[in-house]
């Protein structure tokens, strides 16, 4: 994409404003039950950006044109980096605390598996899925899981429709939905709020972001610890994730579809969506690190744009101007490690260790870091990213999820709430 239209004065302008009134809005409390379900600025403004976006309503099409939408895809990556490294400059200063959990941020992973434990049955038993249902239950289908059943199976088969309607669901609804079910399981108190924060890390960058940004609204004297705990779980999960998918998920999801299925007939979902936009390729993202060039300038603007929506409910904009200079180049540090570095880890995984390793109590200038960083709120530049989000979604992510169908939306969901509560109860368990 050209450096012209990620620097579209509109598309930011948008994003601004956007985030700017769901700020304002702030946080609300509403009783469901025994609980509280937390309704954040990043919900408004991910509902805002969608009615902003010109593929969703004629009004705004007529307001918004469609290169703007196209523009704010990319822009969901470079302005989810800056949390990262913010949530990265948690972990140092949290070090030893995080050591003595080991044993649970490792093995919580496996929480992973209960997506398939809760989805499958019902995929299976009551929706009378066929092989969609290996596709769309083995995984939290982000992007290496895609990968897995691209290479495997193929994505126009049934488990690469299965996979891709879970990736779709995800994307329209897994950011709001996981930040809902942290926030209302939070003020239960049924679990320790760290387990909690361990399993937001299975999600996606924005899935994570809203989800430990929810439990840490219900807890704020547990902020920096619990962000601290989500951060960690989320580098374990870059690490781990995929093997876990490939050697030890996706072959007893074969064997747990095998055993519900039996031989009688199941029937595929798959014909339900032979209408829909094309799946034969994974979803593609332009990697920032390609083009550092504009990478740095582009990020400049996403970081700008966080920075104005920190005025609101975090500090004022000369205050908070070392912080973010500091996330900034923590970003592109990262990007540029993970541009040269010998061995592949994703963009995030590298800014998060970087910004580990220059909050860690024995780097030089880490107290004085950690100080300017503490004046960036984390709520605040979330709030952007759902935005980037709202106005982003495709046409063809639009069509898929009209064709899908409701069988798939609710096994996708069923998906994330197996995986989150599987992880968290683990983790729960070895606290």
């Amino acid at each position: 994409m050209s450096l012209s239209s990620l620097l579209d004065w509109r598309l930011h302008a948008l994003v601004v404003m956007t985030a700017l009134l769901s700020e304002l809005i702030g946080i609300q409390r509403l009783p469901l039950g025994p609980g509280t379900l937390l309704l954040l600025p990043l919900f408004y403004a991910f509902i805002l950006g969608v009615l902003l976006n010109p593929n969703v309503t004629r009004t705004a099409g007529k307001l918004v044109p469609a290169r703007v939408s196209h523009a704010a895809g990319p822009l969901i990556l470079l302005s989810i980096m800056p949390f990262i490294a913010r949530f990265g400059s948690t972990i140092g200063p949290a070090i030893e605390d995080l050591i003595d959990a080991g044993p649970a941020l490792i093995l919580q992973e496996l929480g992973n598996l209960g997506t398939m434990l809760i989805a499958m049955p019902l995929a299976v038993l009551v929706f009378k899925m066929g092989r969609e249902a290996i596709g769309a239950t083995y995984s939290i289908a982000r992007e290496p899981n895609i990968a897995v059943i691209s290479d495997k199976y193929g994505l126009k088969g049934p488990e690469g429709v299965g996979v891709m309607g879970t990736y779709v669901v995800g994307t329209m609804f897994g950011t709001l939905w996981f930040a809902l079910m942290a926030g209302y399981l939070t003020s239960l108190e049924l679990f320790d709020p760290r387990a909690l924060a361990m399993a937001c890390g299975v999600g996606s960058g924005s899935m994570v972001a809203a989800c430990s940004a929810a439990i840490a609204g219900t807890l704020p004297e547990l902020k920096d610890e619990l962000m601290a705990f989500a951060g960690a779980s989320n580098l374990m999960t870059y690490a781990t994730g995929l093997y876990l998918s490939l050697f030890i998920a996706l072959p007893l999801a074969e064997k747990l579809y095998g055993l519900l299925s039996g031989k009688r007939r199941v029937q595929a979902v798959g014909a339900q969506v032979t209408g829909a936009p094309s799946v034969d390729d994974a979803p593609q993202e332009e990697r920032p690190e390609r083009d550092l060039p504009k990478t740095a300038l582009a990020m400049a603007a996403a970081c700008a744009v966080g920075w104005v929506a920190n005025t609101v409910n975090g500090t004022d904009l000369l205050t908070a101007l070392p912080g973010m200079l500091i996330l900034y180049a923590m970003t592109m540090i990262g990007l540029v490690i993970t541009r040269f570095a010998p061995f592949y880890l994703p963009g995030v995984a590298w800014v998060s260790l970087v910004s580990i390793v220059m909050t860690l109590p024995w780097f030089p200038g880490s107290a004085w870091l950690t100080e300017q960083l503490a004046a960036v709120n984390f709520l605040a530049i979330v709030t952007p990213v759902l935005a980037y989000a709202g106005l982003a979604l495709t046409p063809r992510e639009l069509g898929m999820f009209r064709q899908a169908g409701w069988k798939l939306v609710i096994i996708a969901m069923l998906v994330f709430t197996g995986t989150f509560l599987a992880s968290a109860l683990i983790a729960d368990l070895l606290l």
